[in-house]
């Protein structure tokens, strides 16, 4: 059962609330050059298209801040700007329109440049996220390591520690400055010391959580690395928003965030397949065929469940929740609607029967 939703406060990045009981939100980032205008838009709207609803982009340099003007008017969606360092590129990318910033204020050296974003983007309402990585933690002092080893805690929890306190340093900054438009991000590879900054964060604020799993992998790996570590908090009522990072085009890091969200019952986005596992009853190609209805599915918006069986033992059960099935063997194929038999094919005409069928009830429902 999943838990009920940690209660925050809710921020707008543009038109997309985070936390407050919004939906869960989806997001991802561009990999293309900044500096390229053309090339970073049209990976923004491959990857509206799939479904995603912020994208972040990245600001290492004055050239790629100069070209900002040139992307956020046109982008089908909300962007966060990433910045590290240098408080000018943030300054460029508010006058730019940015939506939101991606900023740790620790890391600006003097005080005043913190002041100067802060105040600017309190005045254009512009939010900004706490990110807190693993990879980029400062040194932990000799006082906090001998305070956690009095507590006997484990590498674990020391590492978790350390991550909230720097990321409630970081927030404190703002806080000092009046500005409470913030979100919180406790990332790392590891996904013990993922959930244990988070869960330990928790608590601690009402400021909305994004969640991910850094540097998470290939999408074999990856992909299930972030599973169990964003689909655990989430399950425990602790996330408002999700990346999953992956070394792949971004476009299937959305389909595999919309994928936890739809396991979990938490957001219904696109197409769902059912399939089952294999054995030795299978008498069609069946990896052929439940691929090629993958394939197909993904440019489906609308929320439809298909099922894809390879044999009449356990199909028509199976596929008796789902909108339309098959049921395959023995060379042929029984199409179910909602576990009522619909056709018989065979089995080269299975894919395009169920394609008609799913077309079918797509334009039933007004939404072909």
């Amino acid at each position: 059962m999943v838990a009920p939703r940690r209660k925050t406060r809710a921020i707008h990045v543009g038109d997309v609330q985070i936390g407050g009981g919004a939906p869960i939100v989806v997001q991802s980032m561009a990999t293309a050059d900044t500096r390229d205008p053309k090339a970073t838009l049209r990976q923004i709207h491959e990857l509206a298209d799939a479904g995603c609803e912020i994208v972040r982009i990245a600001v290492p340099d004055r050239v790629a801040a100069a070209a900002l003007p040139d992307i956020v008017p046109h982008s089908p969606v909300p962007l966060i700007a990433d910045i590290h360092f240098e408080h000018t590129l943030a300054l460029k990318a508010i006058e730019a329109g940015i939506h939101g910033l991606r900023l740790n204020p620790g890391n600006i050296r003097k005080p005043e440049d913190v002041r100067e974003v802060v105040a600017k983007a309190k005045e254009r309402g512009i939010p900004i996220r706490i990110g807190v990585n693993f990879g980029s933690l400062p040194p932990m002092s000799r006082e906090f390591v001998d305070e956690m080893a009095e507590k006997n805690a484990s590498q674990v929890e020391l590492i978790a520690e350390h991550m909230v306190r720097t990321a409630l340093g970081h927030v404190k900054i703002l806080e000092d400055l009046d500005f409470g438009d913030i979100k919180i991000s406790l990332k790392a590879f590891e996904v013990p010391v993922m959930l244990e900054a988070y869960r330990r964060m928790a608590p601690l604020n009402d400021y909305p959580l994004h969640l991910g799993v850094t540097e998470a992998g290939t999408p074999k790996a990856g992909t299930i690395r972030s599973a169990v570590g964003i689909g655990t908090l989430l399950a425990e009522g602790i996330g408002d928003t999700i990346r999953v990072s992956l070394t792949t085009d971004p476009v299937e890091e959305v389909y595999v965030a919309y994928e936890i969200l739809k396991s979990l019952g938490l957001r219904q986005h696109g197409a769902t397949l059912v399939a089952c596992p294999t054995c030795g009853r299978v008498e069609v190609d069946l990896f052929k065929l439940a691929n090629e209805v993958d394939e197909y599915i993904k440019n489906i918006k609308a929320p439809i469940k298909v099922a894809v069986m390879g044999c009449v033992v356990n199909g028509p059960g199976e596929a008796r929740d789902s909108d339309v099935g098959v049921a395959a063997g023995r060379g042929k194929g029984v199409i179910f609607r909602k576990g009522q038999i619909v056709r018989r094919v065979e089995e080269d005409e299975i894919v395009p029967a169920l394609k008609e069928e799913i077309q079918a009830i797509l334009a039933e429902r007004g939404e072909a």
